[in-house]
């Protein structure tokens, strides 16, 4: 079972209240507490400035059906070309995830240091693609209840991020998850089942899934 932090000092807005289709809040801290409190609240963290943290609610929010994960037959083949491990490399799996090289990133080491802490807890998980003892792929995020907010993946090998999401869905649904958050839908999440939902109906859900 995760071990529940010390309460974050810091009140985060109610998402429905504000209207912004995407940043509600910044400052605060990345404390597990405070990490914690913001998920629950619908909200997750990137960097929005030199040493300044926003907290994010996309309005609409990019969602995976458990139930509508897009997997060809190939796929599934390819699959078993990797060996697919849990928790074993997460820091691994955040710094190559943070690697700078890859468009748009913004993974910090604060950041990798402050996720390090909420996974030594029990809350943030990876998984990890293996071929030939190397790690060629994986994902990692956030296991609140039945929520997973899915951070952020990566692949140096074809289909290795894919294989990766095949195996987060199928853990998901052999442990009762209804939720899996992927922040905003891009055209490769689309190609793989992701949705846009609105943020009250995402806000909803969430309730339901972290109660």
């Amino acid at each position: 079972m995760p071990i529940e932090p010390p309460p974050t000092p810091w009140v985060f807005p109610d998402p429905a209240d504000i209207d912004s289709d995407g940043l509600i809040a910044s400052g605060a801290d990345l404390e597990p507490g405070t990490l914690l409190a913001a998920y629950r609240r619908g909200l997750f963290p990137m960097p929005l400035r030199k040493r300044t943290i926003g907290w994010w609610s996309p309005d609409p929010r990019g969602t995976i059906p458990l139930d509508g994960l897009i997997v060809s037959r190939s796929m599934r083949r390819s699959a078993r070309r990797f060996e697919v491990r849990f928790n074993t490399r997460f820091r691994d799996v955040m710094t190559r995830c943070a690697d700078p090289r890859r468009p748009q990133g913004w993974i910090t080491a604060e950041f990798i240091d402050a996720y390090t802490r909420l996974h030594e807890l029990g809350w943030a998980h990876s998984v990890e693609i293996i071929a030939d003892d190397r790690l060629v792929g994986g994902l990692y995020g956030v296991r609140i209840n039945r929520l997973f907010a899915g951070e952020s993946m990566f692949h140096i090998e074809t289909d290795a991020s894919k294989v990766a999401l095949i195996h987060l869905v199928d853990w998901l649904n052999a442990t009762d998850a209804s939720l899996l958050d992927v922040q905003w839908t891009t055209p490769h999440l689309r190609s793989l089942g992701a949705v846009d939902v609105r943020r009250a109906d995402y806000l909803r859900r969430l309730a339901q899934a972290t109660a």
